[in-house]
């Protein structure tokens, strides 16, 4: 996937790193959601220090905002604690809330202790380690 011109969601956004990267090769936009007010700090603190515009912080649980967005995305990304008892549910709650672009995608990135192959909608599955990325569409 090319990531210019793209928009992009990173979910459990943390201190950013995903989302100042989808910026820095070219992405349209990037709104990162994070519920943590420490991390949420250190974003707008890079964002301020880089003269990025174009990556929107949302201060919210994933949750709620997967619940009340109405915006759609080329490239939807999570990463949540691997220890999340709903990261389960991560696939079927984003696949289902009709925020991705057709032909967009989704990646979930897991411990070994989530398997998805069974998932419908599972392209791709890729192991670094004990780092695992889940790729659906």
């Amino acid at each position: 996937m090319d990531f210019e011109d793209i928009d992009v969601l990173d979910l459990f956004a943390g201190t950013g790193g995903i989302g100042l990267e989808f910026v820095s090769r070219g992405a349209r936009s990037v709104t990162s959601v994070e519920m943590a007010h420490t991390q949420q700090n250190f974003i707008i603190a890079a964002c301020k220090q880089l003269g990025i515009h174009n990556l929107t912080l949302v201060r919210s649980d994933v949750f709620k905002f997967l619940n009340a967005c109405h915006a759609q995305y080329d490239f939807v990304y999570a990463d949540p604690p691997y220890a999340l008892n709903t990261l389960p549910l991560l696939p079927d709650l984003v696949l289902g809330a009709g925020i991705i672009k057709a032909d967009g995608w989704f990646v979930l990135e897991h411990s070994a202790a989530n398997d998805f192959s069974s998932h419908p909608r599972l392209v791709e599955h890729r192991a670094y380690g004990n780092v695992h990325f889940s790729f659906f569409q």
